[in-house]
């Protein structure tokens, strides 16, 4: 039998007016360098809902990373716009949290777990009473409750970046984002924080957006998987991933259907691999 095509949008998927808590539109990122510009972003437009767990993946150097930064603030885009709740990003906001690759360098070896899991609410001026439930709420929430005064250095790759995800966790955001967050990890603790992150996604109904270069990652996590195209970047497919909600390592990996969807994303980013340059997306810019 055929394997059915996943519903899909070519280009990103919008959302009516006021329906869409994360907007993404017409982003552009230019590099100037002494050698002349680099173009990183063509042309970015998509929509995130409220609770949303949408995964975003795409060849190597397709300028995932500087989409995220440019999303959370940290980096200017040349053109186009990121909204949050209506209002433009010009700078990191409150409402928006980030968990990097590197957990070890973002994490301060000197101070203990629930330190470090406080220091942003810290920062932010919020009340001691109020920090220490949030902290504590968080480390239950990433089944580290029990290490709240052992220092960083002390736990195992897997453990500190458990760390991070609370530190995120405690700062109530209402979008999550994700930068390749587990690549760094042996296969095991990938799979366990995998199900932790989609347990915490349900706990909290935090809206999550994961940068990963693995596609069975992105298919297991996700509700959306959004591809890229290869640089400079344009949506190439915004897919719906129909798998249940309730995720399993062994059995929904073992689906015919999850083996589908890996088949059709792997397609999609070799197709982006071979300079495949979706018609709508071309025709956005050529506009």
């Amino acid at each position: 039998m055929q394997s059915e095509n996943p519903t899909s949008h070519a280009g990103g998927r919008t959302l009516p007016d006021g329906e869409a808590l994360l907007s993404v539109r017409n982003l552009k990122k230019v590099y100037r360098t002494d050698a002349g510009d680099i173009e990183a972003v063509r042309n970015l437009t998509f929509d995130l809902g409220r609770g949303e767990l949408v995964c975003l993946v795409g060849p190597s150097g397709s300028g995932k990373t500087t989409l995220l930064k440019c999303i959370a603030g940290l980096l200017a885009s040349t053109e186009g716009e990121v909204r949050l709740d209506g209002q433009v990003i010009t700078g990191p906001p409150k409402k928006m949290a980030v968990v990097f690759q590197e957990y070890g360098r973002s994490l301060f070896p000197w101070l203990r777990v629930a330190e470090n899991v406080e220091l942003p609410l810290k920062n932010a001026g919020v009340p001691k009473n109020e920090r220490k439930v949030l902290v504590e709420q968080a480390l239950e929430a990433v089944g580290l409750a029990h290490v709240p005064k052992s220092y960083p250095w002390q736990l195992s790759g897997g453990m500190q970046q458990r760390v991070a995800i609370a530190r995120a966790v405690a700062y109530q955001p209402e979008v999550l984002l994700m930068d390749e967050p587990f690549a760094a990890v042996d296969a095991q603790t990938r799979a366990d924080l995998e199900d932790l992150i989609r347990s915490v996604w349900k706990k909290l109904g935090v809206t999550v957006l994961f940068v990963t270069h693995d596609i069975d990652e992105s298919i297991y996590l996700g509700e959306r998987v959004i591809i890229l195209s290869s640089s400079p970047t344009v949506v190439q497919e915004d897919i719906v991933i129909d798998l249940p909600a309730e995720r399993d390592q062994l059995e929904t990996r073992s689906l015919p259907r999850f083996t589908e969807l890996r088949h059709h994303v792997y397609a999609e980013i070799q197709k982006a691999k071979q300079g495949h340059r979706p018609e709508e997306a071309i025709t956005m810019v050529a506009k």
